[in-house]
């Protein structure tokens, strides 16, 4: 069962806001179980789960990895036989950086390299988004107060946003990693988010 953008704009973009209000609901659940559990928590699985609900409806090929390319304006994401061990990858880096870099960091790192790879047919950024805030939240040891989120801060104005992946893409095409843009730019949504609390 799927609505299609072309076909039915209205109610796709119906469709997408409550599937950001169930993923939303689904992340806190998760916030809770990575804040007992720490990295083990941080797992394929629970990217899958969060690929499904992002996607219900809108696409069918949501909760599994990518099979076939996939082109992102002038980005060329990794050919689809190499997202398995990328996304292994990267689960690893977060899992064994868990403790070694800040939460800012390691949610810059989340984004941007999920971003990268672009794993999923649908619901990439979304995703990304979602676990930076993951990453934020269970790595500071509590769901953070704000009445606005940074994922929500992230898409009222992306271009910051796209500034800041450019510029670890260009860093990682240069052979290094470099992840200080990202992680000021997060950091100044979540000092904003942390301020406008209840």
């Amino acid at each position: 069962m799927l609505v299609h953008q072309q076909f039915d704009p209205d109610l796709y973009q119906k469709i997408q806001e409550k599937n950001l209000i169930r993923q939303y609901d689904f992340l806190t659940n998760c916030v809770e179980i990575g804040i007992k559990q720490g990295p083990k928590a941080f797992d394929k699985y629970f990217l899958w789960s969060l690929n499904a609900v992002v996607v219900a409806n809108i696409s069918q090929f949501g909760g599994r990895f990518r099979n076939e390319p996939i082109y992102v304006g002038k980005h060329i994401p990794p050919h689809f036989n190499e997202v398995d061990d990328l996304m292994d990858r990267y689960i690893s880096f977060i899992n064994e950086n868990w403790y070694i870099l800040t939460p800012t960091l390691l949610a810059a790192y989340g984004l941007w390299r999920l971003n990268w790879v672009h794993p999923f047919i649908e619901g990439n950024g979304r995703i990304a988004q979602a676990v930076c805030y993951y990453l934020l939240c269970a790595r500071s040891g509590a769901l953070l107060p704000g009445n606005k989120i940074v994922p929500e801060r992230i898409r009222e104005n992306r271009q910051p946003y796209y500034q800041a992946l450019q510029a670890a893409d260009q860093a990682w095409n240069s052979g290094h990693y470099d992840l200080s843009v990202m992680e000021a730019y997060l950091a100044t949504l979540l000092q904003a988010q942390l301020q406008n609390g209840p």
